[in-house]
């Protein structure tokens, strides 16, 4: 196991800002995660840091960082360690033929925080397949399954975010041999169509989702020096009533109908009064590549906030958080940042 004294989190992070940890430990494998926690159970846990703002005071005490992990094969159930890379799981269903895992491809996470996020993208959820999930209590200091029943489970979230005292060690996916849902996304339907993919076919649905995530600037790998500064959407889409949904539906520049954007709102966020946060945005009067300082919204995808060099957490939070007053203000609407804030603002 590394440990590193005074450690900058910043390179760390898909932000690439942030204080230091007074103790930084990364262990290599799922029996040293489990010593440091059982040694240290007050720590901060962090995984590869693509969903997170970490204050430029830093954190306190002891944080580790697990960014390592196996997966484990029986059958049509996967199991694996909660640092491990998520994509990595995904390729792994896909090479043992197996569906249920493949709409969210490339999508940047640890398992464990995928699993603590419910991440979900074009129409498929964590919650789809997960069985179970090994926790770590941080008040007995024993580590025990629950199953994916004691576990609720909703639009970007899950019981596990209600319970800080719970780390999660791993946890397992139920697959299947046949197709478990149609691919019904527009923006991948168009793709299917220009490069002559076969939706139904798991390969290339695969390829079907990683070049859409690719159109959309989606794709981020935490060891690439190059990529662009950003933690994806800032903001998760908000439940809003008729009347809304149909006013932020005039902000939409696809040229899809309203029924249609109800309906991928239902695909992308269960819910068609489940409004885009991007909308929400426009209406306000946000507009894309909007620059505060080092700071800005992406040039194509107004959700996303965009760190360049110079930048500070405070600056991303500050944006942030005039984000969230601009629209309550103007639109009555109370937004929620869909990355989670650590350390003290």
């Amino acid at each position: 196991m590394k440990t590193y004294q005074d450690a900058l989190l910043a390179p760390y992070t898909s932000l690439n800002v942030g204080g230091v940890a007074e103790t930084l430990l990364l262990p290599d494998s799922y029996d040293e995660y489990l010593t440091a926690l059982s040694q240290h159970p007050e720590a901060h846990i962090l995984g590869f840091g693509c969903n997170a703002l970490i204050s430029d005071a830093g954190l306190p005490g002891v944080t580790i960082m697990m960014r390592s992990g196996g997966i484990e094969s029986n059958g049509t159930t996967l199991v694996a360690d909660a640092g491990l890379w998520w994509d990595d799981l995904v390729q792994q269903s896909i090479t043992q033929n197996l569906w249920g895992l493949e709409l969210l491809s490339q999508v940047p996470s640890s398992v464990g925080g995928a699993v603590y996020g419910n991440i979900a993208c074009y129409g498929q959820q964590i919650s789809d397949t997960l069985a179970w999930v090994e926790v770590f209590d941080r008040r007995s200091g024993t580590n025990y399954r629950l199953p994916a029943s004691d576990i609720p489970m909703g639009y970007r979230t899950g019981d596990l975010q209600n319970r800080p005292e719970l780390v999660i060690l791993r946890a397992a996916f139920d697959l299947s041999v046949s197709k478990k849902q149609e691919l019904v996304y527009d923006s991948a339907l168009v793709v299917a169509d220009e490069l002559g993919l076969d939706r139904d076919n798991l390969t290339d649905r695969r390829d079907i989702i990683i070049e859409t995530r690719r159109r959309a600037g989606s794709i981020y790998s935490f060891d690439d020096p190059s990529v662009e500064h950003s933690a994806g959407s800032f903001f998760k889409n908000p439940l809003v009533s008729t009347e809304q949904a149909t006013e932020l539906a005039r902000y939409d520049e696809s040229g899809k109908t309203l029924e249609r954007i109800q309906q991928q709102s239902q695909v992308h966020g269960g819910d068609t009064h489940r409004a885009s946060a991007a909308h929400v945005l426009l209406a306000a009067g946000f507009r894309r590549g909007q620059a505060w300082g080092p700071v800005q919204l992406h040039d194509n995808h107004v959700l996303k906030i965009v760190t360049r060099d110079g930048a500070t957490a405070t600056q991303v939070y500050d944006v942030a958080q005039e984000i969230l007053a601009t629209v309550r203000q103007k639109l009555g609407i109370e937004l929620e940042p869909e990355v989670k804030f650590i350390g003290k603002f």
